[in-house]
């Protein structure tokens, strides 16, 4: 069985999550706590020397780490049902949308990032709650042209599009993003978190934490 190492609120994690279950993939889901810093204890370091989640460790004990690549495995290993299309314009309509946010986004406001403004530039609460709103408003209006909301980022199937757009949205909104200019974003969260899918991967189910 594949063992995914995880920490319930990593948007990277979620990611791997969604796709598992959309997959029907069975997984051993492994806790790292970032709270506690075990993503850089010595056990976890050999695992992933970056010290990052998600890792995923395949049967053979392989370990993948960054969570686009391991998206990338899981389609290509797990065909069905596909979430990138075999027509290579939509699949790079797809991509773009997935480069949008885990290039241009997500490195800016990932934790790591958080902290370090607030531990070693004296960033109050505030401060940072407006560094990660900047950055949201910085790139959800062109993720705003770009998708369709029919009802899924690019048409009537779901595609890995919609697995990055809902974990970013779901830490958009913990963090108090204004999402009123972004109805078709906010269309697609809401119709995909209809999806049991998608519903047993977030990060407030108890299913699956238990997973």
């Amino acid at each position: 069985m594949l063992k995914l190492y995880d920490y319930f609120r990593s948007s990277a994690s979620y990611r791997v999550r969604i796709a598992l279950n959309l997959k029907g993939i069975r997984y051993e889901r492994i806790t790292v706590d970032l709270l506690k810093d075990e993503e850089v204890a010595a056990g976890y370091l050999k695992i992933n020397p970056q010290g990052l989640v998600p890792a995923l460790q395949l049967e053979d004990g392989t370990i993948l780490t960054q969570s686009i690549a391991i998206l990338e495995w899981i389609e290509a290993t797990y065909t069905e049902p596909p979430l990138l299309s075999r027509d290579a314009p939509m699949a790079a309509s797809v991509r773009q949308i997935v480069n949008l946010i885990a290039c241009d986004i997500h490195p800016l406001n990932n934790r790591r990032v958080l902290r370090y403004l607030q531990d070693e530039l004296g960033v109050d609460d505030n401060q940072k709650t407006d560094w990660y709103q900047h950055w949201i408003h910085k790139n959800f209006p062109a993720l705003e042209e770009l998708v369709r909301a029919e009802p899924f980022a690019l048409g009537a199937e779901c595609s890995l599009a919609d697995v990055v757009i809902v974990p970013q949205v779901f830490n958009a909104l913990r963090f108090e993003v204004d999402m009123s200019a972004y109805t078709k974003i906010l269309s697609i969260y809401n119709h995909c978190n209809k999806i049991q899918a998608f519903t047993d991967a977030h990060p407030k189910t108890s299913a699956s934490a238990r997973r």
